[in-house]
């Protein structure tokens, strides 16, 4: 029963680590959209940040689970159920990369616009100005908003255990349930949703250190 909890908190980070690269890379877009001058790529991208950030996590996980089944069955006639560890994968992305879309937006602004001046009166390209001089004071003004949201997201991973998905939770749930055991096995499953936690905040105070250490 132990070797199947430590399974299911294996399966609990990587569902957390391949919602987090998809993640990065929605917040990304979604950042860039939001800054655009053009109203049709902004106006979508801030409704739906807004949309998100407004409903409940465990709503956006039913909608995308129960909601795209039922929006296939419109369109085809059929029913088809998709996987329950990528629908996860999708709600959590989606909730994770609205909130760090946010904290990208925040750290490119902190950026000064007069070191973007003074770059382009040396003549150095837009391009080069903006990985060599504006990205790494960005990452390092970003840093702690998501180092938080991913320590957030990896909670969040709990939820998906409601869809079906045999992460820590739904593990320590089937064991409680089966060894009359609840308190036991949800301890355990805390424990490890700690040591996770902890681990990752060693590895982002390097992380922070690393990309402070010229201040």
């Amino acid at each position: 029963m132990m070797t199947h909890l430590l399974n299911a908190g294996l399966m609990t980070l990587g569902l957390a680590l391949v919602s987090l690269a998809v993640g990065m890379v929605l917040a990304v877009l979604l950042c860039g959209a939001e800054m655009s001058r053009w109203r049709l790529l902004r106006l979508p991208a801030s409704a739906l940040t807004t949309v998100l950030r407004g409903l409940p996590e465990i709503l956006v996980v039913f909608f995308i689970y129960f909601g795209s089944t039922h929006l296939l069955f419109l369109l085809t006639g059929e029913y088809i159920e998709f996987s329950p560890f990528w629908c996860g994968v999708t709600a959590l992305s989606l909730l994770f990369a609205a909130y760090a879309a946010q904290t990208l937006r925040g750290a490119l602004n902190a950026v000064s616009r007069g070191q973007r001046q003074a770059a382009q009166a040396l003549g150095l390209p837009p391009l080069h100005t903006f990985v060599h001089i504006v990205l790494p004071q960005t990452w390092r003004h970003a840093l702690p908003g998501l180092s938080n949201q991913w320590l957030v997201l990896l909670k969040d991973t709990a939820l998906v255990s409601l869809i079906g998905v045999h992460d820590l939770m739904h593990q320590a749930k089937s064991a409680a349930a089966s060894t009359y055991q609840p308190f036991t096995w949800y301890a355990l499953a805390a424990l490890i949703y700690l040591a996770i936690t902890l681990v990752s905040q060693q590895g982002l105070k390097r992380l922070q250190a690393r990309v402070t250490r010229y201040d």
